[in-house]
């Protein structure tokens, strides 16, 4: 299988939430209990780095993107980013070719910190951070419920080796 990486578009929005979903449907790996509707996941993404990956024939197989952690000028260059993969497609390599690709493009824009909130249950995730260069933070202990149970959440974050 051939994986093609492009950037997110409306026009891959149904697919895009629904491989959202599916990892929801997990609860391994969000917080979030549905997938919101294309107009909320567009607000809350920045435009400049969104990615998905697309087999030979267009379907999509996972996604990548990236959020502001917080409005402040002293955090601009702090984002916190998700990836995420079909199902179908696990073990074939589609999340680290979205996470290499998502990663080269926030270093070429300067932000210096890349992070994210994993389930310590999630241990491929955790395993495709730490291969691409995160390191655990810490974990923040019984952070919030999910279905009535309060769960950890382990915080890996990359420092960008291109920016000082």
């Amino acid at each position: 299988m051939t994986v093609q990486l492009a950037p997110m578009t409306p026009a891959h929005a149904e697919a895009v939430l629904a491989v959202y979903q599916a990892g929801i449907d997990t609860g391994e790996a969000t917080f979030e209990t549905a997938a919101p509707d294309w107009a909320s996941f567009d607000a809350s993404r920045l435009p400049d780095h969104r990615l998905v990956a697309l087999d030979d024939d267009g379907t999509l197989l996972g996604w990548a993107a990236v959020s502001r952690v917080s409005a402040r000028s002293a955090y601009a260059g702090v984002v916190e980013h998700s990836v995420y993969v079909a199902p179908a497609a696990h073990g074939r390599g589609v999340g680290r070719a979205l996470l290499t690709a998502l990663l080269a493009s926030t270093d070429a824009a300067g932000i210096w910190t890349v992070q994210a909130g994993i389930f310590p249950e999630n241990g491929a995730s955790l395993a495709l951070h730490h291969r691409a260069g995160f390191r655990t933070v810490g974990t923040r202990e019984r952070v919030g419920r999910l279905h009535g149970r309060w769960r950890d959440v382990v915080l890996v974050e990359r420092r960008s080796p291109a920016v000082n």
